[in-house]
């Protein structure tokens, strides 16, 4: 083993450096995968029109948001009319029509709430893995899954009431002081717990992706050295590693982002038309609503979207959070050499 590598066993990197690497990760993960939601959302827009108040899932490779339609006509990005004939036509059109900009249409706003949630979730896990393997002086396999499951579960629920309220204010336009009356009123009302409505089908989702994707990446990536005869993970191997579990972690929990997206529409629907939410609209309840209609193959519609949008934002995240870190461990190592 060389001194490099010696020194880079000893020198951590430091919190502040994994929320850097994993802020850099969040952006360009965004930045790629966003188009193809886009493309998606305007072929949806274009054989099922939105109407003002309806909403839909909008996602940027790091979290879903919801978002909900507005008056505007056709000036509002996702109502523009394009004729797509599919897919690849949306691409061309959009960038020739409407300038290559169009692709990120709605990012910025989701940004305030994914970036954050994105920076919370890898720093902690990181941090959570560290502690764990110092007090238990071994490498358990179970590590990753304890990680994982506490550093997302605790990213949820910070994430959760931010997200609600950025829904709010969107769908609304509220001002800051009509913003805080409105919380005001619905915690006096509801009580603090109503903040995070919508939590428990994105925890049931979340949660279980989150221990499988972290007990298969550092699996499959430990293997991959092994196999290269490498003692550190490459780019590709981190990305080839990322790009796995997280399409096994996707395909394993879809039927819970089937319910989570049908609940989330349900509960706008409910909200914004000031009904009150009938009481078998439970996670379970849902479920079995979805496979008494559509069978068990129900669950897992969407497959392969989901796939396309989970494969590359898991890759790109976690190679380049990687990446990240190995470049200012390096930069440690240098400092305390000079």
């Amino acid at each position: 083993m060389d001194p490099e590598t010696r020194g880079q066993e000893i020198i951590k990197v430091t919190p502040l450096q994994q929320m850097l690497a994993s802020c850099t990760g969040a952006i360009l993960t965004s930045v790629i995968v966003t188009p193809l939601d886009v493309v998606k959302i305007r072929l949806q827009a274009q054989n099922n029109p939105f109407r003002k108040g309806k909403c839909f899932v909008y996602s940027n490779g790091l979290m879903d948001h919801l978002c909900v339609c507005e008056e505007g006509g056709n000036k509002l990005w996702y109502k523009k009319p394009g004729n797509f004939q599919g897919t690849l036509d949306a691409f061309f059109k959009i960038i020739r029509n409407e300038g290559i900009k169009s692709l990120w249409s709605g990012l910025p706003p989701t940004l305030v709430m994914a970036v954050p949630a994105t920076v919370i979730y890898f720093t902690c896990y990181d941090q959570l893995s560290a502690l764990l393997r110092s007090k238990l002086r071994e490498d358990k396999t179970y590590i990753p899954i304890v990680a994982g499951i506490v550093a997302r579960f605790g990213a949820v629920t910070v994430i959760s009431p931010l997200e609600l309220i950025r829904t709010k204010m969107q769908s609304k336009k509220f001002s800051y002081v009509e913003l805080h009356r409105f919380v005001s009123k619905k915690v006096s009302e509801d009580g603090w717990i109503s903040l995070w409505r919508g939590w428990a089908p994105t925890v049931l989702r979340d949660v279980p992706f989150s221990a499988m994707y972290w007990y298969n990446y550092e699996i499959l990536k430990k293997w991959l050295c092994e196999k290269s005869g490498l003692y550190e993970p490459t780019f590709m191997i981190n990305f080839t590693s990322g790009a796995l579990s997280g399409s096994f972690a996707a395909v394993a929990t879809l039927p819970f982002d089937v319910v989570k997206t049908q609940k989330q529409t349900q509960l706008w629907t409910y909200e914004s038309h000031k009904i009150s939410m009938p009481l078998h609209m439970s996670t379970w309840v849902i479920m079995k609503n979805i496979v008494a209609k559509n069978g068990f193959s129900g669950l897992f519609s969407g497959l392969i979207p989901r796939l396309i949008k989970i494969a590359p934002a898991c890759a790109i995240m976690i190679s380049t959070y990687e990446f990240g870190k190995a470049f200012f461990q390096k930069q440690n190592v240098r400092r305390q050499q000079y």
